[in-house]
């Protein structure tokens, strides 16, 4: 895999009234690397899933790790061990990369 540069990642995010459009940024069989927008009230359910880092980059909300809420703000990174069933919630127009082991 080579590296890819993306100068503003704004300009990758798509934010949808029709719910989340992640964009793939990287995938391989070892990690996959998705941007995510949220429009105020969307979520992505609980589900559980390998490790993953999750840094938010815009926007105000919740990440919930089994059960757990903890609120997301710009700059906030959540580091979620293998197997913790995990969503988001959105107050504000929310951004974050989500990398995840496969």
């Amino acid at each position: 895999m080579q590296a890819t540069v993306y100068p503003n990642w704004k300009d990758k995010v798509v934010f949808s009234a029709e719910g989340p459009q992640p964009q793939v940024l990287a995938e391989t069989g070892k990690f996959r690397v998705v941007l995510v927008g949220l429009e105020p009230g969307q979520k992505l359910p609980p589900h559980p899933a390998s490790q993953g880092v999750y840094h938010f980059l815009e926007g105000t909300g919740a990440m919930i790790v089994d059960g757990e809420r903890v609120p997301v703000a710009p700059g906030v990174i959540v580091v979620v061990p293998d197997g913790a069933k995990r969503g988001v919630e959105a107050e504000t127009r929310l951004a974050f990369l989500a990398a995840r082991a496969e």
